[in-house]
């Protein structure tokens, strides 16, 4: 997967919709884009308005009505099971809005779970943990637990997290929507920093005018469907 050259993302005419009662309610339809390797593109639009929907899709944590999703050219919606968790185990990283930290695991633990799952060896994992902590500026801080850091700390380590095992893709839901306009807006610049230099590929969903502002693209999902803008919006 990793030798291939064309778009790192690839979502063609995807449509997605749910059952309520007795009607169905489109959430998306007909959605397409293309995402450039090293590109950060953001996903704008209302709370409601199909954007961690569209997430899940491209995670292949949900299944499309109609519809493909390609990571790094290979089809995502045709997987089974067993083949979704090897591709997110070791190509995608996830950025939540609550931190999603493991509570009972120290940072370093926290970190290393990925590598121990995609067999990295001991020493070469302890390496790259203090790599990365050295990169988001938690230096010393191996040891503690979630509880013992603020909240920009928290998701200082999650975004570590999500890109320790060097994934082809990252996505972020609202990653800072759960932290205070000055600390988001410093974990913001972090991850502006971070991904241009590590050269992920990253989706940010959001709905958030400064968040979306950092971006190469911007979306905005819209009635069930996606439009390229040229300028960051917010709601």
């Amino acid at each position: 997967m990793d030798e291939h050259s064309g778009p790192a993302l690839e979502v063609l005419g995807l449509g997605k919709s749910y059952a309520e009662g007795r009607r169905r309610r489109t959430v998306l339809r007909d959605v397409g884009f293309d995402v450039a390797a090293g590109e950060c593109v953001a996903l704008l639009g209302r709370s409601g308005s199909g954007k961690s929907t569209l997430l899940n899709l491209l995670a292949g944590i949900d299944r499309p009505d109609t519809g493909e999703v390609r990571i790094m050219g290979r089809s995502v919606t045709g997987m089974g099971e067993p083949e979704l968790t090897l591709l997110r185990r070791r190509h995608i990283g996830f950025i939540y809005q609550f931190f999603n930290l493991i509570p009972t695991l120290t940072v370093a633990e926290n970190l290393a779970l990925p590598l121990e799952l995609n067999r990295m060896p001991a020493a070469r994992r302890r390496e790259r943990i203090a790599e990365l902590l050295g990169k988001v500026g938690l230096d010393g801080r191996e040891g503690a637990f979630p509880d013992q850091l603020s909240g920009g700390e928290q998701q200082r380590v999650a975004i570590a997290r999500a890109i320790i095992h060097e994934p082809s893709l990252v996505l972020a839901d609202e990653p800072t929507g759960n932290l205070d306009a000055h600390t988001g807006h410093r974990v913001l610049e972090l991850l502006s920093h971070l991904f241009r230099d590590e050269g992920h590929t990253l989706i940010l969903v959001t709905h958030s005018r400064e968040v979306s502002a950092i971006a190469d693209r911007i979306f905005a999902v819209e009635d069930g469907q996606l439009t390229e803008r040229t300028e960051a919006l917010s709601w």
